[in-house]
């Protein structure tokens, strides 16, 4: 079974391949470091709310949208 952080991580992943964004451009625009989304994305950090909140913003969708289907 998936934990969270790794259905956190696949589905900011697959949101921001849809939208054809770099982890570098994701990174620059939610003002957080490129290995930290890495390590988000690869289910091996424990995110907090306030840099979901700014992920979602980066990838212009809602928190509702980033949690769909987890």
């Amino acid at each position: 079974m998936m934990g969270i952080k790794s259905k956190v991580g696949n589905r900011i992943k697959e949101i921001r391949e849809q939208k054809s964004i770099s982890q570098k451009d994701l990174s620059y625009t939610a003002d957080l470091d490129r290995s930290y989304i890495a390590s988000v994305e690869n289910g091996k950090r424990n995110i907090s709310i306030v840099n979901l909140e700014k992920i979602a913003i980066a990838l212009k969708v809602s928190l509702s949208e980033l949690f769909g289907g987890i």
